[in-house]
C-alpha cells in the first residue's frame, strides 16, 4: 500500500505545478526519508553557471537560506582543468541552483518551510502523446564491445584500475508529457534518491537509488554504488541471486576500489583519523535490481565550508573510476555523448549548514525546445570485466527507463 505522501504528488498535481511554476524541484526519498518540492519564477534568485567561483560565490552568498539544484558532471573541467567535446543536444547548463519561492516538505502532511503555499492545482495532463521519433541506440553492441576491449587495453597497461563506460539511448522528435513520464518510472522503480526537475523547457526524471554525499553536523557520509544484478521471479530465486552478487568477487572488486577512491576523497577534508568504512558491499534492494552500496563517513573539518567539501569528493568516483583524473580523461575519449547533468547530482543545502545529494543515474533528460529525450546507463569496467555482460548490465539498467518511455507514446 502506497504512503499518504504518495498520494500528495501525482501526475496531475505535477502537471499542475509544472504549468504554473517556472522551475519545479521534486526530491523524492521514496518513504526512506521526507521528501522536498520546491517552486520557483522566473524572478527568483538563481544561478546558471560552468564558471566555479561564480557558483561558489553565489552558494556562499546564500548559505543562511535553503538552495537547491544541481552540480553537472562537466563542472569537472574547471575542477581538474579537463574538457568535454562530445555531442550535446540537451544543452543543459553545468550547474544550477535557486533559493525557492515556495519550499514543502511532504511526510504524511504538507509543512510550508518557505512563502505562502494556497494549495495545490489538481489540472488534468496533456496525456499520451504519440511520438514521431524511434528509440535508438548511439552505439551500437558491436561498437560497445570494441570500446570496452580498448579501455581493458588501458588498464592492463596500468594507465587506470577501473573506468566507468557510458552509451546513450535517445529519442528524436519526443512529444511527451515530462509529469507522466516521471510518475511511470517512479511507480516502477520507487527509488530513495528519486527527482523530478524542470527549469523552464528542461525537464530530469531520476530515479536513482544512489546518494553522492550527506552532511548531517559534522558528520558526513557518501555512499557509492558499484555491483548490480537483477531481480529474481520470486522470494527463492531472488534469495540466489543476492548471495551471487554478494559473493562476486569481480563486483566486489569494483566497489572495494571505489570505497579507496570515497576514502581517499574525504581524508582531504576531514578531521585526523576520522574517515572510517560503515558498510563494505552490503546488498541493497529495489524494485528492479539489486545493489552493491559501501557506505563511508568521515567528521568534517570546520575550516573546510559546504562547496569545498562537495568540490574535494566530485565527480563522485562511482562514475569515473581510478585514478580518477585519468578516468575522466579517457572517458571523454571513448564516450559519444556529453553527460552533462547525467552522472552530476541533484540536491539541497539547507539554512543550518547541512546538505545531500545524490547521483544521477537512471534517469531520462528531456529537452522539450528540441523535442529529444535521453538515457544514458553505464558500468565500472575492469580487469575482469567481460565486454557482453558488461553490454547486459546496461541494458538492465535501462530496462525501467526504456518502460517508463514506452509507456508515454504509445
Amino acid at each position: 500500500m502506497e504512503s499518504e505522501k504518495q498520494h500528495i504528488i501525482n501526475e496531475q498535481r505535477l502537471n499542475g505545478l509544472c504549468n504554473e511554476w517556472e522551475t519545479v524541484l521534486f526530491l523524492n526519498s521514496n518513504d526512506q526519508g521526507p521528501d522536498y518540492l520546491a517552486l520557483a519564477n522566473s524572478s527568483s534568485k538563481s544561478c546558471e553557471t560552468g564558471d566555479l567561483n561564480q557558483l561558489q560565490d553565489w552558494l556562499n552568498k546564500h548559505k543562511d537560506t535553503w538552495t537547491l539544484g544541481y552540480f553537472g558532471y562537466d563542472l569537472k573541467n574547471e575542477l581538474e582543468k579537463l574538457s568535454s567535446c562530445n555531442d550535446d543536444v540537451l544543452n543543459m547548463p553545468d550547474s544550477y541552483f535557486f533559493v525557492p519561492d515556495v519550499l514543502l516538505k511532504l511526510t504524511n502532511k504538507v509543512e510550508v518551510l518557505m512563502g505562502d503555499f494556497a494549495g495545490f492545482k489538481s489540472l488534468e495532463g496533456e496525456g499520451i502523446i504519440n511520438s514521431k521519433g524511434k528509440l535508438q541506440w548511439k552505439e551500437s553492441k558491436q561498437d560497445y564491445i570494441k570500446q570496452i576491449l580498448k579501455i581493458k587495453d588501458h588498464i592492463q597497461l596500468g594507465d587506470i584500475y577501473e573506468l566507468n563506460y557510458c552509451h546513450e539511448f535517445y529519442l528524436k522528435e519526443a512529444k511527451i508529457n515530462p509529469s507522466q513520464l516521471y510518475i511511470e518510472l517512479n511507480h516502477l522503480t520507487h527509488a530513495p534518491f528519486s527527482t523530478f526537475l524542470k527549469m523552464g523547457n528542461k525537464y530530469v526524471s531520476c530515479a536513482s537509488p544512489e546518494r553522492f554525499i550527506r552532511k548531517k553536523g559534522n558528520r558526513v557520509i557518501s555512499q557509492p554504488i558499484k555491483g548490480t544484478i537483477k531481480r529474481g521471479e520470486n522470494s527463492k530465486e531472488d534469495a540466489v541471486l543476492v548471495n551471487k552478487l554478494r559473493n562476486d568477487p569481480k563486483e566486489r572488486s569494483e566497489n572495494i576500489m571505489i570505497v579507496d577512491l570515497v576514502r581517499n576523497d574525504l581524508s582531504k577534508i576531514a578531521m585526523n583519523n576520522t574517515v572510517s568504512v560503515d558498510e563494505l558491499c552490503e546488498i541493497y534492494s529495489f524494485r528492479t535490481v539489486h545493489q552493491m552500496i559501501s557506505t563511508v563517513s568521515a567528521e568534517a573539518n570546520p575550516s573546510y565550508s559546504n562547496t569545498d567539501i562537495l568540490f574535494a569528493c566530485f565527480p563522485m568516483g562511482s562514475m569515473t573510476g581510478a585514478p580518477k583524473v585519468r578516468a575522466m580523461k579517457l572517458i571523454e575519449k571513448y564516450e559519444k555523448t556529453k553527460r552533462g547533468v547525467y552522472s552530476g547530482t541533484i540536491g539541497y543545502f539547507s539554512p543550518d549548514g547541512d546538505f545531500d545529494f545524490n547521483v544521477v543515474i537512471r534517469a531520462l533528460i528531456y529537452n522539450a525546445d528540441k523535442a529529444y529525450l535521453s538515457g544514458i546507463v553505464g558500468g565500472a569496467i575492469t580487469s575482469k570485466s567481460d565486454p557482453n555482460n558488461e553490454y547486459d548490465e546496461t541494458k538492465l539498467k535501462a530496462q525501467a527507463l526504456i518502460e517508463a518511455i514506452e509507456k508515454c507514446i504509445k
